[in-house]
Parts: structure tokens; sequence; C-alpha cells
């Protein structure tokens, strides 16, 4: 049993130093200390929504008539490129929501550059796949292709014979003299050929090797099957780059003929990137028009007020709590507030690591949970005063006290866990993003509460009472 407890304890020790580790950091960075190579490093900063940090918000409706209809599918896949497209601009915690059937609501934090946000917005895309030869170019890069070109631009026109002689007098007058250095014609980019566009396409997905590596399976619509053989079986070993509003995403080599009208693309995939990859395969272009219907910049002067009240205010009612707990259940009740710190210090981690969008109502919904994880401490601590005045020794009063307690925390939270997700899935399904984020910092300020309350108010109470004698200290308890 004390080899148990000191397990416990010491777990304990280690997710206290741990959190503290992640809250007064900036990137937490792990380190191989034989040969000071960066084993894992990652960003962890709090990442403050729209209302806290100023920035952009936008309204986006499907650009069709009120009586076409728009599919769920379509509606996601153009919210998943919407935000694709904004992280590529660099802008970061990006809050993006279907709203109803046909309308996409966005939120951009930060952003300083609100109109080249909004023209991304607007753009439908064009995938490409283009002949790259035996060279090809790195990802990121932007090329020229001569899909969508029309014949006029590189066939050769006639030119009328008067109009021709003019030229021809012109350009005898315009010989420079001898021993001058004619000037240098600038090299022309490079065009590349287009193969076949994003429409040749009936679907991708992801998939694994033999190897467990995961690749991307395409297939083809009948019509291109037979051209997409007859390239591929006169270019094996060459490269076959896939191109997104003329950016490079991928440079796939063409290992053998693909007759079937199926393939796949191999490479360095997490599933993340491979999934990413598969959409933008299976809708390089948006699947339905967009529209901006409406687009506002919130400032970030109100964001930094509201910050500065919403700390004043969560550590006026922390300390209300603490000093609550300590004048009414005495020695428990400043357990209990050793437990409240690590409550909040294990919160606040994991809202940076998982990591979460802390919004106005996001913040009111952790200080709501301050007041909710000391609700558990609250039974536990009653029905210990009851344990103790039937005669029970501390150690038997702390068990029972928890034993018989426990049904109603877990009622009480679990009915609280129902009703944030519910609010959680009314703020996903209507873009209520504020709903949505109260919802998610009061679901986890719940669970934390629950493990601070279960295991370190109890582990820290026996660490520290298991040897005193009740009987000698009364006034301890509050009794």
């Amino acid at each position: 049993m004390n080899r148990q407890k000191n397990s416990l304890l010491i777990f304990i020790a280690v997710l206290i130093l741990f959190s503290i580790w992640v809250d007064a950091s900036q990137t937490i960075r792990i380190v191989n200390p034989f040969n000071q190579k960066v084993i894992y490093s990652r960003d962890v900063p709090v990442r403050l929504g729209l209302d806290l940090r100023g920035g952009l918000q936008t309204l986006m409706e499907a650009d069709l008539p009120a009586d076409v209809p728009i599919s769920q599918e379509d509606l996601k896949v153009a919210k998943t490129i919407l935000e694709n497209r904004a992280n590529a601009l660099g802008v970061s915690e990006v809050i993006m929501q279907t709203a109803g059937d046909r309308r996409i609501v966005a939120e951009f934090p930060g952003i300083s550059n609100p109109e080249e946000v909004t023209a991304s917005m607007k753009e439908t895309g064009l995938l490409e796949f283009v002949d790259m030869g035996t060279k090809p170019l790195p990802e990121g890069t932007i090329i020229e292709t001569d899909y969508g070109q029309s014949e006029s631009a590189t066939a050769p026109t006639e030119v009328p014979a008067t109009e021709a002689a003019a030229t021809a007098e012109t350009e005898t007058e315009a010989t420079p003299e001898e021993g001058a250095s004619p000037t240098e014609t600038p090299e022309a980019p490079k065009v590349y050929h287009t193969v076949m566009t994003g429409a040749a396409l009936s679907s991708a997905s992801v998939t694994r090797d033999n190897l467990g590596q995961y690749q991307i399976a395409f297939s083809l619509k009948p019509e291109a099957t037979k051209l997409f053989a007859d390239y591929t079986a006169s270019h094996v070993g060459q490269y076959l780059a896939i191109v997104l509003d003329k950016k490079v995403i991928s440079a796939p080599r063409i290992q053998s003929a693909i007759k079937g009208g199926e393939g796949v693309i191999t490479g360095k995939f997490t599933y993340e990137s491979a999934n990413a990859l598969a959409i933008q395969l299976r809708y390089g272009s948006l699947p339905i028009p967009i529209k901006i219907v409406e687009s506002r910049t919130v400032g970030p002067t109100l964001g930094q007020e509201s910050v500065r009240k919403s700390v004043l205010a969560g550590s006026i009612g922390l300390g209300i709590v603490i000093l609550f707990m300590a004048l009414y259940y005495r020695f428990p009740g400043i357990v209990a507030d050793l437990a409240l710190l690590v409550y909040g210090l294990v919160s606040l981690a994991l809202f940076k690591l998982i990591p979460v969008v802390l919004t106005l109502p996001g913040i009111a919904g952790f200080v709501l949970s301050i007041g909710m994880a000391v609700d558990a401490n609250v039974l536990i601590f009653e029905r210990l005063k009851e344990e103790l005045r039937a005669g029970r020794n501390l150690h038997t009063a702390i068990d029972l006290g928890w034993t018989r307690a426990w049904p109603s925390i877990r009622d009480a939270n679990i009915s609280t866990l129902i009703t944030t997700l519910i609010l959680f899935w009314f703020g996903s399904a209507f873009g209520a993003s504020l709903v949505k984020g109260f919802a998610l910092t009061l679901a986890l300020g719940v669970l934390v509460s629950l493990f601070t309350a279960i295991t370190v108010t109890r582990a820290f109470l026996h660490l520290i009472l298991d040897n005193i004698k009740f009987s000698e200290h009364h006034s301890w308890f509050g009794l």
C-alpha cells in the first residue's frame, strides 16, 4: 500500500514539474545529453482568440442560387481548403467553422494583411499535373505552365507586305553602329507542359504500403485513363509535378506505366500531410464558389483590456476560494488549496499543449471551472467530518469520505460534461465559436478538477495526516 502511495506521489511531483516547465516556456525542447542533438521541439505559446488579440472576422457564403442544394461534404471540404490557404499565408490560430448549410464563419486573430487574406479566400484554385522531365523543382517553387494559354500567344501570325517592308526599313535604321555592344535579351522563363488538370481525377485517398508508410492512392476518370497511361509509359523515371495555383506541392517520380487509371503517390508523408495532399488532389479548386458576405476588423485595444480584466477577475475569484477553504475547513482546506494550485498549473499546460485558442468566453469557462474544482472537495470534506464525528480514525475517515462522496461527485460532473458536449456541438454546427470555446475550457477544467480532487488532494492528505492523532487536533478540521 505504501509503495502504491509513494508511486502516486512521485507521479504527481513529475506532473507538477512538467506543468511548470510548459507554463513557463514559449518553446519546449528535449535535447540528447550525449550529442546535444534536439530530439523534440515545439512552440507552446498562449494562443489568444480574435476577441482578445484583434484581427479579421469574415462571413462567407456559397456563391450559388438559393434553390441550388449544397452538400455538407462540399461545404466541409471548402472550409478545409480555405483553412489551409490561410495557414499558408502565415495566419495562426485560424478558427473556421461551417454555419448552417451554405455559410462559413472565419476568424483570423492578429493578422496584419486583411486584404491579402480576403483575396486568398476568393480564389478558386487550379490543380495541374506538370511534366518536370528529369530535373524536379523543390516544393513551393512558383512555375509557369502552358495550361490555358491560347494558340495565338505562341503561334506565328502573318504580317502584311507593306507592314513587313516598313518593319525592315525601321530595323535597318535601328542597326547599331560598328563596335557598339548589342543589347542582351533576357532569358524567358521556362514554360512547363501541363499533362492534365485535377478535373481528370475521380478519387484520391490515404492508404498504407506494405511497410506501413502513408501514401496517396488515386484513380482517374475513364476519359483520362488512356492519356495518363500513354504519358507514364513514355516517361518512366522522369518526374511528374503536382502543382496547385502554379506552386509545386509535390514532385513524385514515375516508377512505371500506369495503365489501369489507378496509381499511388509515395513520399515521406505523415497522415496529416498525406490527407492534406489527398484533399488538394480531390479538390484542387474549391468544390463550390465562395463569396464574402461580410468582413470586419476587430482592434487589439479591446482585447488587451479584456485580458487585463479577465486576469484580475480570475485572480480575485481564486483568492476568495482559497481563503474560504482555508478558513472553513482549516487544515484539509489548506491541502485542497494546494491541490487547486496544481489544478491551475495542469490546466494551463493542457491549454498550451492541445492547443486551446483562448477567447473571452473560454476564459470565463476556465474561471467557472475553478469554483467547480472545489465542489468535489466540499463534498469529500463534509463526508470526512461525518466519519470523524462517528469515531473513525483519521486514515479510515479519509478513505470513507472519498468513497461515499464519489457517486455524487461523479453524477454532478458527468451532467456538466454532457452539457459542455451539447454546447460544443452547437458551436461546431452553427458557427458559434464563442460558445465552443466556453464549452471546451469548461470541459477540460471539469476533467482536471476531478483528477486533482480525487487523486491529488487525497494523496496530500494521506501524506500529511496519516500520522496525526485526530483526538489531539480537533480544531485542525473545523469541528
